[in-house]
Formats: structure tokens, sequence, C-alpha cells
């Protein structure tokens, strides 16, 4: 009865969420004295799962998986969970696991709680924290069903690493009638995905124009950020909409988010909430974002933000 793990992955490697939940459920497996088991689909090294507390890889090879499907995930998952006789099953709380975890827990008739942001507090009943009101409270939430899905909210418990390693073996569930067909996918390269990133660069319709997105561009690549924007930048082509962020768009909790020239409406508040640090930098002192924000620069973006990168230029030449 091992606790089984999820551990997502793209173009064949580990997303940095695959380690968090994979140290997360170690956490839950030393509560309950047992072990990790992970489910890898389509990932070329799996090894790297026991430095984070993985006892067991299950790996799954199939290239009709190449692309995600929730039903057909759901589907692996659940088989790897019967054939393991999981009772908790850890998943992260990315767009494609909120996705699939729902069809998850009909499957196994389990408990689900995403937006989890602490190991249980207890496990008898089992207990857990989450976010509640668009991560502007927490709740305490039990868990009462035999099998139990928690969702690891992204950056919340972080990365713990440990002495061991993982055996693997091969596991070839039945793959379900997909229902779609993925024609081609265009993907970003050399870029740090929003989803994985722990600094997040965002800006809005203060800057005026895609024109003089270079600057924010600049900014993300010294601090090693992902790019992002505002709901209305995205809708007015300035930028593409896999960078929108906000309760509509993408849901974002880095450990840093800077917001440039964005006003700060409830949907995008809402959805950056969860962010650690919030920085903003905006002309107007009196928009939404400065009362939610942990630090705030009164001051134009195109003064503010080329001295910031200058500034931050000559103090990593000094590290």
């Amino acid at each position: 009865m091992s606790v089984l793990v999820y551990t997502e992955s793209e173009q064949n490697k580990f997303k940095k969420n695959a380690f968090e939940v994979a140290s997360y459920a170690k956490a839950v497996a030393d509560q309950l004295g047992t072990t990790v088991t992970a489910v890898a689909i389509n990932a070329n090294d799996t090894s790297e799962l026991g430095n984070y507390g993985v006892d067991k890889v299950l790996k799954v090879s199939n290239p009709q998986l190449d692309n995600f499907n929730a039903n057909a995930y759901a589907s692996v998952i659940k088989q790897a969970a019967e054939a393991e006789s999981a009772q908790v099953v850890i998943v992260s709380s990315s767009a494609n696991s909120k996705y699939l975890a729902p069809l998850l827990a009909v499957g196994l008739n389990a408990g689900y709680a995403s937006n989890v942001v602490e190991a249980p507090s207890s496990t008898n009943p089992f207990t857990v924290k989450r976010t509640a009101f668009t991560n502007k409270a927490f709740e305490l939430t039990e868990i009462n069903s035999d099998v139990k899905i928690v969702g690891v909210s992204n950056n919340s418990f972080g990365l713990v690493e440990h002495s061991g390693s993982a055996s693997a073996e091969d596991f070839s569930p039945s793959i379900p009638e997909l229902g779609l067909e993925v024609r081609s996918v265009d993907k970003a390269t050399d870029k740090v995905t929003i989803a994985d990133a722990e600094i997040v660069v965002s800006a809005g319709r203060g800057l005026k124009g895609p024109e003089n997105w270079g600057m924010v561009e600049e900014l993300a690549d010294v601090l090693g950020a992902a790019t992002a924007c505002s709901k209305p930048v995205s809708d007015l082509g300035w930028r593409p909409h896999g960078e929108h962020v906000g309760q509509t768009g993408k849901p974002v909790a880095a450990n840093l988010y800077i917001a440039i020239g964005i006003s700060g409406a409830i949907q995008h508040l809402a959805g950056i909430n969860a962010s650690k640090v919030k920085v903003v930098i905006n002309t107007d002192a009196e928009a939404p974002f400065f009362k939610a924000a942990d630090y705030g620069v009164v001051g134009d973006a195109f003064e503010v933000v080329p001295q910031l990168i200058e500034k931050l230029k000559a103090f990593k030449a000094q590290q």
C-alpha cells in the first residue's frame, strides 16, 4: 500500500512540479509508514525521482500518450493506483492535473482536495490545508473516502531532497479510446514556462504596445523568469494567449511576481494571489494592484524598468 504520485513530464523530461509532488508524497508516506511509487508517462530518465523520495517508478511508454489527454492519463493513473493498492494519490495543481484529477476521483471513487499547501496535519482523519476564496484564505479539509487524491499547489511545498534511489519497472496499462486527434503542437523553446517559473515578469496595457515588450523580456532574461501578460494584452494580440495569467488565464504561484503597467483587475489578482511576493510598477498610485502588492513602485515603467535591469546586471556581475 504505497503512496502513488503522478510525475508530469514534457518533451520526455520531468517538469519541476514532478519533483515537488514527489517530495510531498514522501512526506505523506513517512506519516503513513509506507513507500512512494511514481507514475511516469513517456519520461526518458526516471532515476532523478529517487533524489526526492520515490522508491519505485512505473514507467509508461506509449506513443499514444505523447500529447496530453485527460481521459487517457486519468485511466493510466487509475490502473496504477489499483495495481499498487494506493490509498493516497498525489498530483500537482497544474492545468493538466486539475483537468484529470476529477476524472480520476470518479474512477477511484475518491475524495479530491486541490490547491493543498502543506503536508497533512493528521492522517486519521486525513486532514490537509488548502487555499480558499481565490487564495485569500485557508481551510482545513478532511478527506474521508477510502482513496484520497491530493493536488499540491505549485511552489507551496518546495523541493526536498533525500538520499536514495528509485527502482523502475515497465507498466503497460490499457489505453482507452482517445476521442480526439492532435495534428500539430507548436511549443516555445528555450524559455522558462509560466507553470515551472519561480519568478514571473508580467506586463499590461501600460506598456502601450507590443513594440515595447523588449524590456520586459530583457528583465525576465536577467532574472531567469517567465514572461506573462494581462488579459487585455492577449486580447489585443500584443502577446500570445498562452502568456495570459489570471483567474481567466493561467494561475500563477511564483515565488516572485512582478507586474508592470497592470492596474490589477479582480480577475487578475485572483489568479496570481498565490504568489509569495508581489511587486507592482505603475504610474497610478491608486491602482488596485498596490493594495495586493508586497512592494510597489509609483513611476513610469519606461524609466523604472531599464534602471532595474541595469542594477540587476551590475549586481550579478559582482557575484
